[in-house]
């Protein structure tokens, strides 16, 4: 079924409303570091693309990257076999960094290494090091080659990124983490927690980065320490070490409740922290157009968070943009179709609420004379680099899946006269060729001639093999049903034997 129609009129109405009661709109955003989330493990753009779009991330407010390579950086040595197929290349990162200086964006690096290891254990080569033999999520935190292999990864990444004062290892969503064998064993023995194993290895990994990188600091994300008790963090060396991220991407985070877990971490020893908040890649893995009424909702309740605590508590926000939400799952928007939400969550931070002065500089930002979702489908998409791709797939997620759904399931000649049971037996009045195939020429006509300037748009920016992906997961679906319809009444038209039975 084809629910996206409802969802536009959702976010029509959500963005006619006035983001200004309960706002200042002072002009001064409560967070001094705003990051700009690349998440690289899907979707990859090109590095041109990247030149393109970092003066507009500049304009719309940003002043930093919070870029996660993961199998694009191209590690070298024993680490090579982490390279994706079209990895960027040690001159191409250094360009990256050139143009983010160019439009002074400060660049943090992130490396993963303790959840989200897909890319580093699916790895026949280095399976041994799971937690959990049968899953790649998570790496064992008690073999002294997993510590020695997220080192090397890190000063290959840090060795590309001299003068980083940042960098992220990640450290959420360590699933499984005690199930191990080596971990059952270890927590059988008092007064052993997960908990303490979780802190252990954070500290390890963040002690590493310390000695062999004393200028820069780690940032983790937040989610693995919630639940640890003040004083358990407070005994360990992790307040010390390390910043954490807090992360919530919904539209209704209980704002006291992160007031209350910021103070917790504070009273722990923690010096700063940092919010994350999404623009993209939050609200369901295959999400092909991005809600922004979701997003904007999620950054005014992050303006609160930032309002009731202390103003030296917060050292920025990273505006989070996923591709995929993990290595193996499928891709979510793409960075172009994502940019009108990361231009309103920018600008709302900045101004403080989305007065109607907002929405009208987002509008003059992109180039568009509207943010409604319906107008992505057409020029009014905008003019900011990859509006072709919005306008594209705006019309391809709305009206592909619809177009073919009216015609094979509700047209009265498809449904009345070829059936599933007559198209399996290849018989049809012959006058019903004449209603149906027209109309289905012509649909996958048109489609194929859109399709073919959206993936010649895609190719603009992204390697072939995501191009394939996404075309192959949200349009050659509704374009094979369409073929099957048209070679099934080829056949139906041609001679048949004679039966002499009905069909």
């Amino acid at each position: 079924m084809c629910l996206m129609q409802e969802e536009v009129s959702r976010q029509e109405v959500f963005l006619s409303h006035d983001f200004t009661k309960n706002s200042t709109m002072s002009g001064c955003s409560p967070f001094k570091m705003r990051l700009v989330h690349l998440d690289l493990k899907g979707a990859p753009p090109r590095v041109c693309y990247l030149s393109e779009i970092f003066p507009l991330f500049r304009a719309l407010g940003a002043n930093g990257l919070l870029i996660e390579y993961e199998d694009m950086f191209p590690y070298e040595g024993h680490l090579r076999l982490l390279r994706a197929k079209h990895a960027y290349s040690p001159s191409e990162i250094k360009e990256i960094l050139h143009q983010a200086t160019l439009n002074e964006l400060e660049v943090i690096p992130l490396v993963q290494t303790f959840g989200h290891m897909e890319f580093v254990l699916k790895h026949e080569a280095l399976a041994h090091l799971r937690e959990v033999a049968l899953f790649p999520n998570t790496l064992n935190p008690h073999k002294a080659e997993s510590l020695a292999l997220v080192g090397a990864m890190i000063d290959q990444v840090m060795a590309l990124h001299p003068g980083a004062r940042w960098l992220h290892i990640g450290c959420d969503e360590v699933y499984y983490l005690g199930e191990g064998e080596d971990s059952r064993q270890w927590l059988q023995q008092e007064p052993n927690t997960r908990a303490e194993l979780c802190l252990s290895y954070m500290e390890a990994v963040a002690s590493h980065v310390q000695a062999q990188h004393p200028t820069t600091t780690p940032l983790v994300w937040d989610d693995m320490l919630r639940d640890i008790p003040e004083d358990q963090l407070s005994a360990s060396r992790v307040p010390q070490l390390v910043e954490p991220v807090l992360w919530d991407y919904g539209a209704d985070l209980d704002v006291h409740s992160k007031a209350l877990l910021m103070e917790k971490y504070r009273k722990s020893g923690f010096s700063w922290l940092w919010a994350a908040s999404a623009f993209k890649g939050a609200t369901g893995a295959s999400q092909a157009l991005t809600p922004i009424e979701h997003h904007l909702r999620n950054h005014m309740q992050w303006l609160q968070v930032a309002g009731s605590v202390p103003a030296d508590t917060l050292q920025g926000i990273v505006l989070t943009g996923w591709q995929r939400y993990d290595h193996f799952s499928v891709l979510c928007e793409l960075l172009p179709v994502g940019i009108p939400s990361l231009a309103v969550c920018l600008q709302v931070l900045l101004h403080g609420g989305f007065a109607e002065n907002v929405k009208a500089r987002v509008e003059n930002f992109l180039g568009t004379s509207s943010l409604e979702a319906t107008d992505f489908r057409s020029e009014r998409a905008g003019s900011f680099p990859g509006s072709d791709i919005l306008n594209l797939i705006t019309q391809v997620s709305l009206h592909l899946c619809s177009s073919v759904d009216a015609l094979l399931e509700r047209d009265r000649y498809v449904t009345g006269w070829f059936s599933p049971y007559h198209r399996r037996r290849k018989f049809i009045h012959p006058v019903m060729i004449q209603h149906i195939q027209p109309q289905a020429h012509s649909l996958l006509a048109r489609w194929s001639v859109l399709v073919g300037e959206l993936e010649a748009a895609l190719q603009r920016v992204f390697y072939p093999d995501a191009v394939e992906e996404w075309l192959e997961e949200n349009v050659r679906p509704s374009l094979r049903r369409l073929q099957a319809l048209l070679q099934d009444l080829g056949e139906a038209a041609g001679p048949r034997p004679d039966s002499g039975q009905d069909p």
